[in-house]
């Protein structure tokens, strides 16, 4: 006998209706790109809470600035390579129909012949309005994006931007502000270096620095010396160097009151590997606090490995392979220059300051923890 098939059976599943996802409101979006000397990055992202969900985003290598620091002149390949990328990035704000926006570009247009002629290029070829800001407003903006960051202890900060082109320092005394206020002392900055006139205790900055060395700069200046481990001790010795007009404090800081924090492709690579990431996981990495003893470890780790070493490790990437040293050179000297027990990473960086500082301006950000 033949079994009994249940009521139903082979009948087709009746379906089940969902609400569409709310598409967000125009009018509550935000987009920010940097524009630097290696990449071109996006995020477009709406206010939450105290911060910010991000909605879309786009990062892509684009080596504006290759062969610059030979000419003096952004190439024509490379102008083509970022025209094609910001094309993306328009089709992105058109397509989420964001009106509120920041587009800024950084030290390769800064410091190129015919970096002011490649922005009305942008503008014809693709309708995006950039701007070229100076370092100050560089070194101030990757400040505020590493505001949630700041611990509450911390009197004395250092935030250091490891860019493509250039490196910026920024040292900030907040002794004077209450321990829950301090990284909200740090997002007030978005003002100005010189404070505000809030009836708030201020972070005061003690001193900052725009170094023109990045990653991709300093790499070029040393592209003749052909010994791996040579040329990386000539890299971080030079970047050193070059740090002699930036020093607020020469005496050793006392530890316990003392963060430094680093925002960077090379910061955030050197963290991954030091967890030893198969895939990049932004959540673990932002936020880590390593030691310079396991900095120190994971930069030998890739002397070790040499160039074609470093060239297959999936740690490192194809993007970024052919600037983790000389990144790596410029987190050594910081480190010997400043010795600390502890790092903070931040994934974080200009897109971040750009979308906090436009938010906070608005008035869409909520007070209270980050």
């Amino acid at each position: 006998m033949a079994p009994r098939r249940s009521k139903g059976a082979r009948a087709f599943p009746r379906a089940v209706e969902t609400a569409a996802p709310a598409r967000p409101d125009p009018d509550a979006l935000y987009a920010a790109l940097d524009l630097g000397t290696n990449s071109c990055r996006m995020l477009i992202a709406q206010p939450k809470g105290s911060g910010f969900h991000v909605l879309d985003s786009f990062s892509k290598s684009v080596q504006l600035g290759s062969g610059l620091e030979r000419t003096g002149r952004l190439s024509r390949s490379s102008m083509s390579r970022t025209i094609q990328a910001l094309r993306i990035c328009q089709q992105k704000i058109q397509r989420n129909r964001v009106r509120r926006m920041r587009l800024v570009a950084t030290e390769a247009c800064r410091r190129a012949k015919n970096g002011r002629d490649f922005m009305r290029q942008i503008r014809r070829e693709t309708g995006l309005s950039m701007e070229i800001i100076q370092p100050e407003e560089e070194a101030r903006l990757a400040v505020v994006s590493c505001a949630p960051l700041v611990s509450t202890k911390t009197e004395q900060l250092l935030v250091v931007d490891i860019g493509g082109g250039s490196t910026e320092l920024v040292w900030i005394d907040l002794s004077s502000v209450p321990r829950r206020d301090r990284p909200a002392a740090i997002m007030r900055l978005r003002t100005g270096f010189q404070g505000d006139d809030t009836p708030f205790p201020s972070a005061k900055v003690v001193d900052w620095i725009s170094v023109p060395l990045g990653v991709a700069t300093l790499r070029d200046q040393f592209s003749d010396v052909e010994d791996d481990a040579a040329r990386f001790a000539l890299m971080s010795w030079y970047f050193e160097e070059n740090l002699a007009d930036f020093a607020p404090y020469k005496d050793e800081q006392a530890r316990a009151g003392f963060q430094i924090i680093g925002t960077s492709g090379t910061v955030t690579t050197v963290a991954a590997s030091h967890l030893g990431l198969k895939r990049y996981d932004r959540t673990k990495v932002d936020g880590l606090r390593m030691t310079s003893d396991q900095i120190d470890k994971v930069i030998r780790s890739y002397l070790e490995l040499g160039p074609q070493g470093r060239r297959q490790d999936p740690r490192i990437g194809e993007d970024r392979q052919a600037l983790i040293m000389s990144g790596a050179a410029i987190l050594q000297a910081l480190l010997r220059c400043w010795p600390t027990d502890r790092l903070s990473v931040a994934d974080r960086g200009l897109r971040e300051g750009l979308l906090y500082s436009q938010m906070s301006a608005d008035g869409v950000l909520e007070d209270g923890p980050f």
